[in-house]
């Protein structure tokens, strides 16, 4: 039985190193926001702009456009209030690769609205290729 658990803590660890789930959430949510005809021609073509971006250094293109950031602020207000919570908006950041794991948001008790929302989007223009530094 030891074996099956070794195993299981050498995949854990695997994804972790490799930051694998955080791969696959950025690229899910880019599916989400673009639904691209061809999804599969898509995957490839932003998993190419990463790899480029890793090497040379350039910045990795990253659209999101006022329409993406009210479509996402949406999908997270689900209580259709016109805000959302410090934790949905700290996920939200998170998922679109413009918050690292180490780093901390200071929650002010208050409900984010949309502005605050497509603002922190907006003021983050080079983390897409910190992103790509990441794998």
């Amino acid at each position: 039985m030891q074996a099956g658990g070794d195993r299981e803590l050498q995949a854990k660890n695997y994804l972790e190193k490799h930051r694998i789930m955080e791969l696959l959430n950025y690229l899910t949510s880019a599916l989400l926001f673009f639904r691209p005809e061809k999804p599969r021609e898509y995957l490839i073509s932003i998993l190419e702009r990463l790899r480029i971006a890793k090497i040379t250094g350039v910045a990795f293109p990253f659209f999101m456009d006022h329409s993406n950031i009210v479509s996402m602020f949406e999908m997270m207000d689900t209580s259709e209030k016109g805000t959302i919570s410090f934790a949905r908006y700290r996920e939200g950041l998170k998922t679109l690769g413009l918050l690292n794991e180490d780093e901390v948001l200071k929650d002010d008790g208050h409900v984010i609205t949309l502005e605050k929302f497509r603002s922190e989007v907006c003021i983050h223009p080079a983390s897409p290729q910190a992103f790509a530094r990441k794998f």
